[in-house]
């Protein structure tokens, strides 16, 4: 096998949990273009009808299904119905989450647990539900998405950074776990990407100058910009790839160089 050919993904089969858009959409048609077939599921019917849509604009045929990632039950439910229709899983891509900007005292406990099921606990339900079945099959790869939390604290982000850090842990265990059966667990680092749900991050004030939060990201990112959901396309086909082969409880950060930098001196 020749370098290139170490990225294809022909013939294998992908779940994206929460890839109706945003950065799982991204990474599940750059999966798509390397060869794939695109499995993605979202919590409401409504958003699941809404990708499918956007993927049929991008000539993309998915399948979609309603789930929900924090319940077990649902999620071997899930994985089973997409076996019996479409095939055994290959790559899992945990993408779904949810972030609440809420200073630490003022979260309460069922606010902080709700992340911790969505960020932690729903990426180690699905990596249990496909694992068996990767086992079975030789061979496997489970891509969680970690933040730049996975590394560094920030205000009113507590539960976030508690369940990406753990999320962290989780990707090296299952590493160390299983890869002796051929499974792949790494993790991919986003830093801070241009999505609908930053835009108001980004938007310019009325006098013309740019949001205070969006100067702190320019400041403090080497690369001088916001990412794009693209720029998670080509890492996420490595990691998804005979070509990471080797890479096993490995976080790619993939953040302009947020991590590296200490930042301009006042």
């Amino acid at each position: 096998m020749n370098v290139m050919e170490s990225f294809s993904l022909e013939g294998k089969i992908a779940l994206i949990t929460g890839a109706s858009y945003g950065i799982g959409f991204a990474i599940a048609c750059a999966l798509h273009d390397a060869g794939a077939t695109i499995v993605f599921n979202d919590i409401k019917q409504e958003l699941v009808d809404k990708g499918l849509d956007a993927y049929e604009e991008k000539g993309i045929k998915a399948h979609g299904y309603v789930c929900d990632v924090t319940d077990e039950a649902a999620v071997n439910a899930l994985v089973a119905k997409v076996e019996e229709e479409v095939g055994v899983i290959d790559i899992l891509v945990n993408n779904a989450g949810i972030i609440k900007r809420i200073p630490m005292c003022e979260m309460t406990a069922e606010q902080f647990r709700q992340v911790i099921d969505v960020d932690l606990n729903a990426p180690f339900i699905c990596a249990k539900a496909v694992i068996p079945s990767m086992i079975k099959k030789g061979h496997g790869k489970i891509i969680n998405i970690c933040s730049m939390m996975s590394e560094l604290g920030r205000e009113t982000v507590s539960a976030y950074a508690a369940a990406k850090g753990g999320l962290k842990m989780l990707t090296k265990n299952i590493a160390s776990e299983y890869g002796a059966q051929n499974i792949q667990c790494n993790g991919i680092g986003p830093g801070y990407i241009a999505t609908p749900q930053t835009a108001p991050l980004r938007e310019i004030q009325p006098d013309g100058s740019r949001h205070p939060f969006d100067q702190f990201i320019l400041a403090k990112t080497p690369a001088n910009r916001w990412g794009d959901p693209e720029d998670l396309a080509a890492p996420a086909v490595f990691l998804a790839s005979d070509a990471s082969n080797f890479v096993n409880g490995h976080i790619l950060y993939v953040d302009g160089g947020i991590l590296a930098y200490i930042g301009k001196q006042p």
